[in-house]
């Protein structure tokens, strides 16, 4: 194969020698048509395909696998044909090659079938639109190896963001981390976008219509902020909070934090986003510090009290006075034993009520089928 510098010693030897393509052809052993593309052009014409090549095993199959994957475009997006099955399907007419083959057409038939995407630009104004998302990340807790959930949120304009993590993803986490961030922002953006997740929406309707869950619908009552959800499958909606989770996990959560409880590692997120605010984004001539200073005047004002942030449930004591959550017992005062009362679960914390008192409270419990215990709920019996 001829190289690029070939090319530049036949040059040499035309241009600044002076030698004839005859005696270049025969001292640098080039044909004389190559002796002539190099005169031409400096280098080297990459190599173009005159026909495709042809498949002598899988050619017959061709029509087969495009007919079904014509068929994957009216059936349901989780019961289509993938490379495998065209495979298996094809084995039954007699194919005899090998499943790389048909992975290879398969994927060369989609990318050419695939319409090329583009994106416009966005422009946010103050304090008008925020990103919610979760994500992932691996953390050392009390000794333990955890997978803990992040919850991140950001602000368009500024681009502030704010991080907090959870053992799980559960409604009262989501709620929690939203209250958390209005604090950490010093209000409330006037809409925020999501992903259809289960603890916002209950049912997805047509368009961008959505039946939203009743607890979420409170809880934006009480903020008085809207909500807007992307298409499904579309994340790239709000794909400056996607962007974000990954930025936190790979500069806030590395080397993997070693701390002793969830409280810690909040403490240690919400450092780590302050610092981040001295940065300048890319086109900006401001600091995200100094766009979100702008930025907090045009948020909605926090409501003078924050929104219940829990899961509410009636639960009877048992004989030992203790309540049932989720496998875990709970311990009240001896005095409730087989009383009716309240569960109320916080991200982070049990209450149990009697009628609107609060009669006992525990760090809620993440393992399964533990007991927790107040030895002064026992004090009376003793």
């Amino acid at each position: 194969m001829i190289k690029v510098e070939d090319y530049e010693a036949i040059r040499r030897a035309y241009f600044i020698d002076s030698w004839s393509i005859r005696k270049i052809s025969r001292e640098l052993h080039r044909c004389r048509r190559t002796v002539r593309k190099a005169i031409v052009d400096a280098q080297p014409s990459p190599y173009k395909l005159q026909k495709p090549r042809g498949k002598p095993v899988l050619g017959p199959y061709q029509s087969k696998i495009e007919q079904l994957l014509e068929e994957n475009q009216n059936m349901p997006r989780k019961q289509r044909y993938t490379a495998r099955k065209i495979f298996l399907e094809i084995q039954k007419d007699g194919y005899p090659g090998s499943e790389g083959s048909v992975r290879r057409y398969v994927a060369q038939v989609r990318k050419d079938h695939q319409k090329a995407q583009a994106y416009l630009p966005l422009e946010f104004d103050p304090g008008e639109d925020a990103q919610v998302d979760w994500g992932e990340a691996q953390v050392v807790i009390a000794g333990e190896r955890v997978t803990a959930q992040i919850f991140v949120m950001r602000l368009n304009y500024s681009r502030t963001r704010f991080a907090i993590a959870f053992p799980f993803q559960k409604q009262e986490a989501f709620l929690e981390g939203h209250i958390q961030a209005f604090h950490f922002f010093g209000g409330v953006p006037r809409h925020s976008t999501y992903d259809n997740l289960k603890t916002a929406v209950f049912r997805i309707l047509e368009g961008k219509n959505r039946q939203e869950q009743n607890a979420f619908i409170a809880f934006r009552s009480h903020y008085l902020f809207e909500s807007r959800y992307c298409t499904p499958g579309q994340g790239h909606e709000k794909g400056g909070v996607e962007n974000d989770v990954g930025y936190i996990r790979r500069n806030f959560l590395v080397p993997i934090p070693d701390v002793a409880s969830y409280e810690e590692l909040n403490e240690h997120l919400r450092q780590a986003c302050l610092q981040d605010t001295g940065r300048r984004m890319r086109g900006q001539t401001q600091s995200i510090a100094e766009l979100w200073k702008s930025e907090k005047p045009q948020l909605l004002p926090l409501p003078a009290s924050d929104y219940r942030a829990c899961r509410s449930q009636p639960v009877k004591v048992n004989p030992y006075s203790q309540v049932v959550f989720e496998t875990n017992r709970y311990s009240v005062p001896v005095e409730y034993a087989r009383r009716q009362l309240v569960l109320r679960a916080y991200s982070f914390q049990i209450e149990i009520l009697a009628q609107d008192q609060i009669i006992a409270t525990h760090p809620r419990c993440f393992g399964r089928e533990q007991d927790l215990f107040e030895p002064l709920h026992y004090l009376d019996l003793l």
